[in-house]
């Protein structure tokens, strides 16, 4: 049980480190394909959570992943949100291209 636990921190650490690492050398015209791969990685986590609301062993183990469920949704609803806005800077307005 204690191994086990040490391995989960290693591992939470290591990925914390990687992902600041990562979001800091990552230039701002690469933010949007960016936000697209975290929002196909929350899906993941979607699955991960419904997997562990879904076990039985103990309460607490259903709390999280509900808790997992709501904040992986929020984070999919505002990536797909703030993607479709980047998305939309870069569509020409139909009365400009009426017009000219």
């Amino acid at each position: 049980m204690m191994e086990s636990l040490v391995v989960s921190i290693y591992v939470f650490t290591l990925a914390v480190f990687i992902g600041f690492e990562l979001i800091t050398k990552v230039p701002p015209l690469l933010h949007t394909p960016l936000m697209s791969g975290s929002n196909a990685i929350s899906g993941i986590t979607v699955v991960g959570a419904l997997l562990a609301a879904n076990a039985n062993n103990w309460k607490i183990s259903t709390i999280l992943g509900v808790l997992a469920i709501v904040f992986a949704m929020i984070n999919v609803i505002g990536g797909f949100m703030v993607t479709d806005r980047m998305l939309g800077m870069f569509r020409k307005d139909k009365k400009t291209e009426k017009g000219a």
